[in-house]
């Protein structure tokens, strides 16, 4: 697909969303995705890094392996996220730690509309749909309710924590961010981030790039031949996954983690009970935000 200059710009932009959500545990960079309107075209782009087009690399045949893969396309978006992570990283932390209702509350609202607007792409709603939204509610829910575990440090686990991550990250309503925290592995990963531990980052990488294109498959199968029963499991995903984001939680209990840092191990939703009418604006404001980008996709 030929772009402008200036439609890359803001590709890159989307990718700069993207992984601003993807450093927030409990929000998926898929549902940025499919919010901007980007989703299938990053699947399908994925998808094509394959034996073939790797084929067309090795023989020196690089302006075609560029095209096969939409290189374009993955550099904006890979630039913008890469550029979102190592400089939001200290800065969604802080947030996360300061003010942790208002930003979740203004995910909440994202998610929220993310839900109905997806919803809406189901072509006729049936019992398979009915049953593909239901099982994406429940499986999503447990997730957010499931205990995150202490586990090693070595490469070859975070190895096999970036392949399992980025594969909840690329489905929208499951949080990648959200399964390192399940693996005992978020703040490990995000310390090396924001320290610049190029071995930790370059194995997590690594195996994020296995998985993507392996999974990336699989999605984009699915997405074609069962497209209502699909959409509906996305929608069911994302509505579970409003357990995590609910902004007013009280600490159940606590763990210390390899670093020595304490850390909430379970957390119960409780009733608003502080910075009621900011917090409700800011899901407001994030519903609004997922409204207008919508008829903004819509109307091009």
């Amino acid at each position: 697909m030929n772009r402008s200059i200036k439609e890359y710009i803001f590709l890159a932009l989307k990718g700069v969303a993207m992984g601003a959500a993807d450093v927030v545990p409990g929000v998926s960079g898929g549902t940025i995705a499919f919010i901007v309107g980007i989703y299938q075209e990053l699947l399908d782009s994925i998808k094509n890094i394959n034996g073939s087009s790797l084929k067309m690399l090795f023989t020196g045949k690089i302006t075609s392996f560029w095209k096969a893969i939409n290189g374009n396309f993955l550099l904006a978006l890979v630039a913008g996220i890469g550029i979102s992570i190592f400089s939001l990283a200290k800065l969604i932390t802080y947030l996360l730690v300061a003010h942790p209702i208002l930003v979740w509350a203004f995910f909440f609202g994202l998610i929220l509309a993310s839900t109905w607007f997806v919803s809406k792409d189901i072509n006729k709603w049936s019992w398979k749909t009915v049953i593909s939204f239901t099982i994406g509610a429940v499986v999503a829910y447990f997730v957010t309710v499931a205990t995150p575990a202490e586990t090693p440090d070595g490469l070859w686990f975070i190895f096999l924590s970036g392949a399992v991550a980025i594969c909840a990250m690329i489905l929208p309503g499951i949080s990648g961010s959200f399964i390192l925290v399940l693996l005992g592995k978020y703040y490990f990963v995000m310390e090396a981030v924001k320290t610049v531990n190029i071995p930790v980052i370059l194995v997590f990488i690594s195996g994020a790039a296995i998985g993507i294109t392996s999974f990336s498959r699989i999605l984009s199968y699915t997405l074609r031949k069962f497209h209502d029963i699909t959409y509906a499991l996305l929608a069911g995903f994302m509505l579970g996954s409003l357990n995590k984001v609910w902004p007013w939680k009280k600490v159940v209990e606590t763990y210390v983690d390899n670093q020595g840092h304490t850390k909430p191990l379970i957390e119960a939703n409780i009733l608003p009970n502080e910075l009621i009418w900011q917090g409700f604006a800011l899901m407001i404001l994030g519903f609004c935000l997922v409204y207008f980008l919508e008829k903004l996709s819509a109307k091009k």
